[in-house]
């Protein structure tokens, strides 16, 4: 902090004062304004416009002298910040000065209680709060009123003024080479000598520099506790009263050179730069870890918004696959439904073919019992015709009858690969409904099963059909044989019987399969071969 900070920081106090009715503004018959400017008259003069207003006296146990020292120390340790403050960490170190300059003993416990009595007010007190507690004598319990104005002072001193270190010492003089005992005031930039402590006559200054040295020398001319301080025009010797104070006075001095060497302020004002940076630096963290709280608060408000939606869309995706699960179910028990109906039609269309199967083994029964009436020979071509006809209907019977298990077969291949396959489909939909599913997996798995052992059946029944095929075409074969055989007797005998040819019973029966036996034109296509078969004997003859 400069001479202006700390300039502007007296000034506020003395335009609060002015400011009587709060409008920010003072008038200029209030202001004086002086020709020669001197920084303790400045703030000597800020002080009586601003005490006269905030201050009374009447209940402390310090003078108006000790009042402005403390309210000068209040505004080298505030904060630059305005209304004008001194936080909780630099009334510490500020009573902390005050109790080791009052040669007494710091009781940390006490000042823990009063930071506890701080929080009611942000802990950070104004100057004339800061008078008020060291007025009060609440931490100078056990001290007499000197002990109290000598620490005022000196810790006055030390920070407003800069003084580093005091005391008695004996120098040497540069024309008389007497030695004389003076009063020595070390600054960060010179070293002071007066005739009495009350600083009344000064007697004169030494200059330090970062070219300036201080070394210890040997006694001499019966002085003990000698050292030297060179400066840039003059050399000075010094002697201290005991070896103890030499010590100090060489090591602060040669403190301050080195300080001037590095360009760098008095200590007590370094210190409070670094706490200020310090505090700086935590309340930019502060700031910087509630920004961080409130981006993540507002991230999380985020997240708890996706969430939020994320689980209304579950919901809605749950609805949806309740929804699809119903229609599935719905699907699967119609395709149950028509597999049934399918398995009835065919039960009925197998229990047709068993009646008409039994009506045709009637009629062919009354058909042998009419041959039986005829001749023998007629009889039995009768017998052979009859059996090539019944031949070729099982024989077509059966391929039908084939293909309609094969087709059926094939149907049920694919009814059966379209469910695995839409149950597989519903499996890696999603693995959440694989559980929910399993029991509905393993009841379609037992109806594939049955379905497979109706199919397992089904084939079966092709083989069984396959192989009354092969019995039916065998049989046919046969009946060939025969008609080859019993055509050439006809022929011989056709002269004396005529031939009895199997004729119209009726209207033909109409299954889901086609007529029972050949057609009427299948029929005039064989009668038309069995004619040509006839002739050709003949005309062999």
């Amino acid at each position: 902090m400069g001479l202006r900070d700390e300039l502007l920081k007296s000034i506020w106090h003395a335009f609060t004062a002015l400011d009587v009715d709060k409008s920010g503004k003072v008038s200029k018959s209030q202001l004086k304004v002086t020709g020669n400017f001197d920084r303790q008259d400045f703030n000597k003069m800020c002080w009586t416009l601003c005490s006269r207003k905030n201050l009374d006296l009447c209940q402390l146990f310090i003078s108006n002298e000790e009042a402005f020292k403390i309210w000068c120390i209040f505004n080298f340790l505030s904060e630059d910040r305005y209304p004008l403050i001194i936080v909780t960490e630099e009334i510490e170190y500020f009573l902390r000065k005050l109790t080791e300059a009052m040669g007494g003993s710091w009781v940390e416990e006490r000042f823990e209680d009063y930071k506890l009595q701080l929080h009611s007010k942000q802990q950070r007190l104004s100057a004339w709060e800061l008078i008020s507690l060291v007025g009060s004598g609440h931490f100078s319990k056990g001290m007499d009123r000197q002990a109290l104005s000598m620490g005022i002072s000196e810790v006055y001193q030390e920070l407003i003024l800069d003084v580093l270190k005091q005391g008695y010492m004996m120098k040497k003089g540069h024309k008389r080479k007497n030695w004389t005992e003076r009063w020595f005031v070390l600054k960060p930039n010179s070293i002071s000598y007066y005739v009495g402590e009350d600083q009344a006559e000064k007697k004169g200054d030494i200059l330090l520099d970062g070219n300036c040295s201080v070394e210890p020398l040997q006694d001499k001319e019966g002085k003990k506790c000698l050292f030297l301080i060179k400066s840039s025009h003059k050399s000075f010797e010094i002697s201290a009263s005991d070896k103890k104070k030499k010590q100090e006075w060489i090591h602060a001095i040669h403190n301050c050179v080195s300080l001037l060497r590095q360009d760098r302020p008095a200590p007590h004002r370094e210190a409070r730069q670094k706490r200020r940076e310090m505090r700086l630096k935590q309340q930019a963290e502060q700031e910087e870890l509630e920004l961080r709280m409130r981006e993540l608060q507002t991230s999380n408000e985020v997240k708890q918004l996706e969430l939020e939606n994320m689980r209304k869309a579950l919901d809605e995706a749950a609805a949806n696959a309740a929804e699809e699960e119903r229609r599935r179910l719905q699907t699967q028990t119609e395709l149950q439904d028509r597999y049934r109906v399918e398995l009835d039609r065919e039960k009925m269309v197998r229990q047709q073919m068993e009646e008409q199967v039994a009506q045709k083994s009637t009629e062919l029964e009354q058909y042998l019992q009419r041959v039986r009436e005829l001749e023998d020979m007629y009889r039995q071509l009768e017998d052979a015709l009859e059996d090539e006809r019944r031949a070729r209907q099982d024989e077509e019977a059966v391929r039908r009858l084939q293909a309609r298990l094969l087709e059926e077969e094939a149907m049920k291949r694919a009814e059966l690969e379209q469910v695995h396959l839409r149950q597989q489909r519903a499996i890696s939909e999603t693995e959440a409904e694989k559980q929910e599913l399993e029991k509905e997996r393993l009841a379609k798995e037992s109806a594939l099963q049955a379905a497979m052992k109706q199919l397992e059946q089904l084939e079966e029944e092709r083989k069984e059909a396959l192989e009354q095929y092969q019995m039916v075409s065998k049989k046919l074969e046969d009946a060939a044989n025969n008609t080859k055989t019993w055509k050439h007797k006809v022929a011989e005998h056709e002269g004396l019987l005529r031939l009895i040819q199997p004729g119209s019973k009726g209207q033909q029966l109409i299954t889901n399969w086609g007529p029972a036996a050949f057609s009427e034109a299948e029929l005039n296509l064989r009668m038309k071969k069995w004619q040509e078969m006839k002739n050709q004997p003949t005309q062999s003859q």
